[in-house]
């Protein structure tokens, strides 16, 4: 297992996160329901597994599950009885969490509310990375990071982060943090995959030029590029992505991604699912994958991915396929760019 550093902190971070979404026995027919299956028990055996494979990294969120997830991860870390100082626990803030008008978004109320309450369940002092999830179109973004700052202040957070935000709004964001001397993000937890790289485009360059870190949720897509799904799938497509579609993927593309990727797993002996960690793990502007699982076994499949090493000719095939589609200023920016560095214009024997 390799930790890299968190965004431009001195906290370093397993490059696999578990991410606890499974956690909790949701209603059917709800969102969660056709997530989440994982109880005390089993939620016990994942975390106990992922930490003896070295990872030290651990996401969550209130609105998962209603909160059963950050109850069952707290629990499952007393259960073990491991020292807080050895585990970096990530939770985030924003969803609906009841059915008052108030219980939902990143308005200075809502996080102090719901910050004493994801503690309560984590059974914790303090959270190491606090993260809004989504984007809040009606709270300005400073009142926004005020209240941050304060639980910072207060030592209730060490670090905050932000999910599913635009590049502008997170550049938005960190300016108004320096001019204000408030705390500033140091993470972006965003969708990336082999067969969605979009974030590419506008957030990874962002985020490179500031030095944030990466956290990469649903890196096989909802498990679409697990090898269950699509042409040549030795099984019939059951599991999640069957009844929940979700992340939206190009299917056309994602299949023949998953086509160069059965090649790859052939070659080195694996799963489809691992190549497609593996790829995303390649990334240097990736600081760590988030998997999660409902059993020990998927869990142990998932952890094999930090393993494989890709060649030059393997990264060659998977950039390839699914490289993304040229797109103004992209191209334009290619072009003019083109011979502005020294070595484009030495002289040539």
């Amino acid at each position: 297992m390799r930790y890299n550093q968190l965004g431009n902190t001195g906290l370093f971070v397993s490059e696999i996160c578990l991410g606890t979404m499974t956690f909790g026995e949701a209603k059917q027919g709800s969102m969660w329901g056709a997530i989440a299956d994982v109880d005390q028990n089993a939620a016990d055996r994942i975390v106990e597994r992922s930490l003896a494979s070295g990872v030290n990294f651990i996401d969550t969120a209130d609105v998962y599950s209603s909160g059963e997830s950050e109850r069952l991860l707290g629990q499952a870390l007393k259960n073990l009885d491991i020292p807080r100082k050895d585990v970096v626990i990530a939770t985030k803030v924003y969803g609906v969490m009841g059915d008052k008008p108030n219980d939902r978004g990143a308005s200075r109320g809502h996080i102090m509310d719901s910050v004493e309450a994801s503690l309560k369940r984590l059974q914790t002092d303090h959270i190491d990375l606090y993260q809004i999830h989504a984007t809040d179109t009606v709270t300005p973004i400073e009142e926004t990071l005020r209240a941050l700052d304060d639980l910072v202040s207060r030592g209730l957070v060490r670090y905050i982060g932000v999910s599913n935000w635009q590049a502008w709004r997170i550049s938005k964001a960190l300016g108004l943090s320096e001019r204000r001397g408030f705390a500033r993000f140091e993470t972006v937890q965003a969708y990336y995959s082999i067969a969605g790289r979009d974030l590419e485009r506008d957030i990874v360059p962002m985020m490179q030029e500031e030095k944030l870190g990466l956290m990469v949720w649903s890196p096989l897509a909802g498990g679409l590029l697990s090898g269950k799904y699509g042409p040549g799938a030795p099984g019939n497509g059951e599991g999640r992505r069957a009844s929940f579609d979700f992340p939206p993927v190009d299917k056309d593309k994602a299949w023949a991604c998953v086509a160069v990727m059965r090649e790859v797993a052939e070659k080195h002996g694996v799963s489809v699912a691992t190549v497609a960690l593996a790829y995303i793990l390649a990334k240097p502007f990736v600081t760590t994958v988030i998997i999660g699982a409902k059993r020990v076994d998927q869990l142990d499949q998932n952890l094999a991915a930090v393993k494989l090493k890709l060649d030059g000719d393997d990264m060659k095939k998977l950039d390839e396929v699914s490289a993304l589609a040229p797109e103004y200023p992209g191209w334009m920016l290619a072009r003019q760019g083109a011979g502005r560095r020294p070595a484009d214009f030495e002289p040539k024997d």
